[in-house]
């Protein structure tokens, strides 16, 4: 069996990691003990020498060719084609497990301090921002499109944002139709904006289809594949951020009993000051919204 995986801009290496094995268990389950054969590709994903920046070198050569490389006959990734010289293991574990070393390694953000956090650690120094054409030759488009949904045109929309200390150079910049523009967070974290990104083209993605074909778009309809998203009930600002939490950062409806408000309003203000500012003229969005809260709770929970 064939398994295919784009590593896409947005994707760090935990959610890339855990979506390839949810690939490779499918392939097991669907056809016992055939051979496997893994495609991967990487978007964007460069460091400031031109190579593969930390996530993607870490899936290709620690993940898929160490953890995984036991469960697959051959590997075809961007830095190597590798042939399982054993016999392909079949007995996968059921749940994959990532643990992060305890070595200072940088890994997520640093609620407590409420930081900068780009993913390039020496941008480049340039003052204007880079053309369309740039950022979708960074990102592995042949053609500029929105990465939610694939409508045009197409924004440059910034990851961190200047007056957080957001760069120009091109690692630094996302391409957004002006509706995805528009809701997209305008937080310090870069991981989390590109999260963001990952949620909502989940969430989008039979949106992609609506330019479509009229001919794909019946035999795509044949095959259960629904296009446009269609209206979506209206909810209040609140209500908004609360369905964001839940879908995106994983809170429960427990999480809103449990939590003292008192002291997370407090928390949530802190952060929202001093971590997140605004697109232009327009007022914090519920992304924003969303993630500061979720930040205010893990500065109260101590988690990092």
């Amino acid at each position: 069996m064939a398994i295919y995986h784009d590593m896409k801009v947005y994707e760090n290496f935990e959610r890339s990691a855990r979506r390839i094995f949810e690939c490779v268990q499918d392939a097991q389950r669907r056809s016992p003990g055939a051979r496997r054969y893994l495609y991967l590709d990487v978007q964007g994903h460069r460091n400031e020498a031109g190579g593969y920046d930390h996530d993607a070198f870490e899936l290709m050569q620690e993940f898929t060719l160490g953890f995984l490389g036991d469960y697959l006959t051959e590997i075809h990734t961007p830095l190597c084609h590798a042939r399982n010289p054993k016999r392909q293991r079949n007995d996968l574990p059921d749940v994959l497990r990532i643990h992060y070393p305890d070595d200072g390694s940088d890994y997520g953000y640093n609620a407590s301090a409420l930081p900068v956090k780009p993913r390039e650690r020496h941008p480049a120094d340039r003052k204007s921002p880079p053309t369309v054409k740039a950022i979708a030759n960074y990102l592995g488009l042949e053609d500029p499109a929105c990465l939610v949904c694939w409508r045009k045109p197409v924004e440059r929309a910034h990851v961190v944002p200047i007056q957080l200390g957001g760069s120009m150079d091109v690692r630094n910049f996302a391409l957004l139709c002006p509706a995805h523009h528009a809701e997209a967070p305008d937080v310090a974290d870069a991981e989390s904006f590109w999260a963001w990104v990952d949620y909502a083209e989940l969430r989008d993605s039979p949106d992609k289809w609506l330019d479509a074909p009229d001919e794909l778009k019946g035999r795509l309809q044949d095959l259960g594949v629904a296009i446009g998203v269609g209206e979506r009930e209206p909810l209040t600002f609140f209500s908004a951020v609360k369905h964001e939490l839940k879908a995106l950062y994983g809170w429960t409806d427990g999480d809103f009993t449990v939590t003292d408000w008192a002291a997370l309003m407090d928390e949530f203000h802190k952060v929202l000051e001093q971590a997140t500012g605004r697109h232009f003229a327009v007022e914090k969005k519920v992304s924003t919204h969303a993630w500061a809260y979720h930040m205010a709770r893990r500065r109260l929970n101590g988690t990092e």
